[in-house]
């Protein structure tokens, strides 16, 4: 007669997987068919170099906040913790007897590495250890080019990877989780000190909905009309022309897989797949997202060094008080469409994709700053701040990385202001000392005639800043670094 498996508790160790649905750690362990302990450790140390940032705190003590009442809703709680997280799930397990954990996978340098001590330690332990991808379609070292090498063009990438087959979705069977006889103890959420001590994110609430169901609702906003003009609609700051689903991937409140399955949908009745022009587009960026882990993981100094070693050695200029720095995070460069970009940000935590390039063009190629300025300012004032996407689009901006925009490529901002702002409502939302100039000026207030000027109550200098720097000269003088570089890396 077979003896019966003694009964004990299974560890669920969310990170940035905060959802029930399609989360295959979750699942794996309702498979298992014991006890569930769910647990989340604040681990700052675990990130590396990279801890998050004020937004991104922020938006986690919402998430996890949210991820508490859905288990709630299934019979179950999720036990905070914080500290380092060896140490709590050891503690974990001897307190609840728990015999196996299950987690998913992250990509980031810092994470691969924390994952292998936490397996090491579980495992001689005794501990059984699952882990699985919920993060991505496809896990980065899985995609490679005919030479085995990883990818550094974007086109070639996604050219492979789209003709993968995606796996669907799982769903979580249970409609109540199983719960230990007696759960351990937890933390209250204020103790993990998630949320900023000032006032500065108080009004993120009005633009987010942190969670699964923030996500969900999301998805389906976006899916039922602004998806089919993505493609022209992506590019104008001025409406809801994007999904802002960027914080819930990251969080993991929705994964890559149920966001496909969702745009699948749409073509359910025509079997067309994708459904439209705008959904195919979208789906790229769902697949750029997928490219920025890919390099990551292939490059994981990439954060902190340009892929391009001989970037290293860009001239960079000087900024003696760091006062052009602080103009352009404050948003008072003197540029509309630069300064209406970095205060959406610090008021939102999100600025648009559009304008992130020309804000970062600006930083590397007006102020030929060090793009790794700009990647730890948005680290830190983004509510989908995350690793690989951040360094890839700075990388992006300063032509210092894979697939990279050309440095001599330099973005001139009244001209973009004036072709993706052209109304400029976008500037008088976030400029307000701008709003009553005419869309004629309104992306280059210096260049307005003083009369127009009085009637808009704008005084150059005092209630607006002049520009930092001439474009023209700024333009010149970055190309002639450029020159100087390429000159320095052929001796």
């Amino acid at each position: 007669m077979a003896t019966a498996r003694a009964v004990s508790p299974s560890i669920v160790w969310f990170r940035q997987d905060l959802r029930l649905q399609d989360n295959r750690a979750l699942n794996a362990a309702v498979a298992r068919g014991d006890p569930i302990v769910p647990v989340y450790v604040f681990d700052e140390a675990g990130e590396g170099n990279w801890k998050p940032g004020g937004a991104s705190r922020w938006w986690l003590h919402h998430s996890l906040q949210a991820l508490d009442t859905a288990l709630r809703a299934v019979g179950s709680q999720l036990i905070l913790a914080r500290g380092k997280t060896g140490e709590v799930l050891r503690q974990l397990a001897s307190s609840t007897g728990a015999t196996a954990l299950f987690y998913n996978r992250r990509y980031e340098p810092a994470a691969i590495a924390h994952e292998r001590e936490i397996e090491t330690e579980a495992r001689g332990m005794g501990i059984e250890v699952q882990s699985f991808n919920s993060a991505l379609l496809r896990e980065p070292a899985e995609i490679a080019n005919q030479q085995g090498r990883p990818f550094q063009v974007f086109t070639a990438y996604w050219r492979h990877a789209i003709a993968l087959p995606v796996d669907p979705p799982v769903r979580l069977p249970a409609t109540r989780l199983p719960a230990p006889e007696a759960w351990p103890k937890s933390l209250d959420l204020e103790d993990l000190e998630l949320r900023p001590r000032l006032n500065w994110a108080d009004g993120f609430s009005a633009d987010w909905t942190p969670g699964a169901a923030g996500a969900a609702v999301r998805v389906k906003r976006f899916l039922s009309d602004p998806v089919a003009d993505y493609g022209a609609g992506r590019d104008l700051p001025d409406r809801e022309g994007t999904s802002r689903l960027s914080p819930h991937l990251h969080f993991g409140e929705v994964g890559p897989r149920q966001v496909w399955a969702a745009v699948r949908a749409l073509g359910r009745e025509t079997g067309v797949f994708p459904v439209n022009a705008g959904a195919g587009i979208f789906l790229r960026e769902i697949g750029w997202r997928e490219f920025a882990h890919h390099v990551l993981y292939h490059f994981p100094t990439a954060p902190e060094l340009p892929i391009r070693s001989e970037f290293a050695r860009f001239p960079w200029a000087e900024d003696p008080g760091g006062q052009r720095l602080g103009a352009w995070q404050k948003g008072r460069t003197g540029y509309p469409i630069v300064d209406a970009g970095m205060r959406q940000l610090w008021q939102s935590g999100w600025m648009h994709n559009r304008v992130r390039m020309i804000v970062g063009s600006f930083l590397v190629k007006h102020l030929r700053l060090p793009w790794n300025h700009g990647a730890r300012w948005f680290w830190d004032t983004l509510v989908d701040a995350d690793l690989a996407n951040n360094t890839l689009g700075w990388q992006w901006s300063s032509g210092c990385g894979v697939d990279a925009a050309p440095y001599f490529r330099i973005f001139a901002p009244v001209l973009q202001g004036r072709k993706f702002d052209s109304s400029g409502d976008y500037v008088r939302r976030w400029v307000p000392e701008l709003a009553r100039l005419p869309a004629e000026w309104i992306h280059a207030p210096w260049e307005a005639p003083t009369a127009v000027l009085a009637q808009a109550g704008v005084r150059l200098g005092e209630t607006y800043p002049a520009p930092i720097v001439d474009h023209a000269s700024a333009r010149r003088d970055a190309l002639a670094a450029f020159k100087k570089l390429r000159e320095a890396s052929r001796s």
